[in-house]
């Protein structure tokens, strides 16, 4: 019964000890006090009593949100700068035994690497120059914490919170620059459009006087068009005269015609020239000229 009972207890101690190291873990094995061995995922034995672990280690990646810490620039404004830091333990040894509660010593590396870079800069470079002060946390904090075995990854500065009177400038000034930019656009806009004007009139201008003078051109072709007709009228009138064999009196009468056309109307009294006898004749003369040619 004693064996029977003695091999229970030697089996549920067995039992306790084989251990089951998942993914992404390391188990840090003590013997005696002294560092043993650093288990893997996998199955695992440890000798009882003998054996024990020391730490439990994730590897996968960490990310610590560090609180706000009050920095002083170059040219001595105070200000609050939280940082977001990403970190990886690569040796479970130098974690376990590099150095006391590793997550509150990066904390204060971090603030006082900070402290450092922003002591180094003005107001002006530390808020335009992020990527700068990430870069050289990242470096500088992953050289101090090699000892530890711990890598870090990267380094970002999440908030930058300046005093509140140099929130007020800041926004006073951003609020003068984009009045600024307003009214350039506003002139530019401006510009564009007198610009869009005077090249609208002119093209009107240009519109008119070429009007004007196609209405000129075709005003002249008609004129001499009615000069043409006129003339091919009288033409085809004293053509009419000589095919019809008018004598003298009827040019004279015709010359009376003339004459009352000249009046239009508008005259109460017509001066008939004394030598009318010899405007017929001349008329008649025309008419055989005509003839013979």
């Amino acid at each position: 019964m004693f064996i029977i009972i003695l091999l229970i207890i030697l089996l549920v101690i067995i039992i306790a000890n084989i251990k089951i190291v998942p993914q992404s873990k390391t188990y840090v094995i003590e013997r005696l006090g002294s560092y043993s061995s650093s288990w893997n995922n996998g199955l695992h034995v440890k000798i009882p009593f003998i054996d024990r672990i020391a730490n439990n280690v994730s590897l996968k990646e960490k990310v610590r949100d560090f609180p706000p810490q009050p920095v002083i620039t170059k040219d001595n404004v105070t200000m609050q700068i939280d940082t977001v830091v990403y970190f990886q333990i690569t040796d479970p040894k130098l974690y376990t035994y590099g150095v006391e509660n590793p997550i509150n010593a990066i904390e204060n590396l971090t603030a006082t690497t900070l402290r450092n870079i922003i002591g180094d800069l003005e107001l002006d470079e530390t808020l335009t120059s992020r990527d700068l002060i990430n870069a050289k946390m990242c470096t500088i904090l992953d050289e101090a914490t090699d000892p530890w075995g711990i890598k870090i990854n990267r380094v970002e500065v999440k908030n930058i919170i300046p005093p509140r009177d140099i929130q007020e400038a800041m926004e006073k000034q951003m609020r003068a620059e984009r009045e600024r930019r307003e009214k350039i656009l506003q002139a530019e806009g401006e510009k564009k459009s007198s610009i869009l004007i005077a090249e609208g009139e002119k093209e009107s201008a240009i519109l008119r006087a070429e009007a004007q003078k196609e209405s000129q051109i075709k005003l002249a072709e008609g004129e001499a068009e009615a000069i043409l007709k006129v003339r091919q009228a009288e033409a085809d009138g004293i053509k009419l005269l000589k095919d019809a064999k008018a004598d003298k009196s009827v040019l004279t009468l015709k010359s009376f015609e003339a004459f009352e056309k000249v009046a239009n109307g508008q005259a109460t009294k017509i001066i008939i020239p004394s030598d009318i006898q010899n405007i017929a004749g001349t008329l008649a003369a025309a008419s055989e000229l005509i003839k013979k040619d």
